[in-house]
């Protein structure tokens, strides 16, 4: 890892670790570029770019991805140039951003929960090792997958046993009043762990 990246932020080291290229590799996506001249010329006559060129936005969106990351990872080179400016403002503006509600790491373990559903060994990867850049504990990391893992299992349950919706949701909603009136009292409910939507 470079000396910029050591004192990165969390988020951003991240990203650079799970994600870093060879400068070959960007190095060989750069020679890619068609002439500037080429680039121009369509610009100025308004036409679609050439194939192989690179259009405007998306040269500028790979600047910043590489000032941001250090990178322009590869995924991210694969990706369609007529969206990648959206998608990668998307990918600042809700994961990498620090000011978001959800912190770094709750925002890592949920992907991670979600990618161990699909499954996705890149993204488990990614997310698992940006999760404890941000500070997850290796119980964390356990806990966001059994999470998911629960979820999965009542969902399999619920659906192939047909339960009615209205149903579920009415003795859902009688739980959860249940437990906010304790919560309101400040007493733990009485056989608090146990669940009366099996009555």
């Amino acid at each position: 890892m470079t000396h910029h990246m050591r004192h990165s932020t969390g988020w951003v080291a991240g990203l650079a670790v799970a994600l870093s290229l060879s400068p070959a590799m960007l190095g060989a996506a750069r020679a890619q570029q068609a002439p500037g001249e080429v680039r121009m010329a369509a610009q100025e006559k308004g036409a679609a770019a050439m194939p192989g060129e690179r259009t405007a936005a998306a040269d500028e969106t790979y600047r910043d991805m590489e000032k941001t990351l250090g990178v322009v990872p590869g995924f991210f080179k694969a990706f369609p140039q007529a969206g990648i400016a959206g998608a990668w403002a998307e990918f600042k503006a809700v994961q990498l951003n620090p000011d978001t509600k959800l912190s770094g790491k709750e925002k890592e373990l949920i992907g991670l929960a979600v990618a161990a559903q699909i499954p996705c060994q890149y993204c488990i990867y990614f997310h698992t090792e940006a999760a404890r850049l941000n500070g997850a504990t290796d119980e964390e990391i356990r806990e966001a997958v059994a999470m998911a893992a629960i979820t999965r299992h009542w969902s399999t349950v619920l659906n192939g046993m047909q339960i009615r919706e209205a149903d579920f949701k009415k003795e859902a909603d009688a739980a959860f009043a249940y437990a906010a009136q304790h919560a309101k009292d400040g007493a733990a409910p009485k056989g608090a762990g146990k669940s009366d939507m099996s009555q």
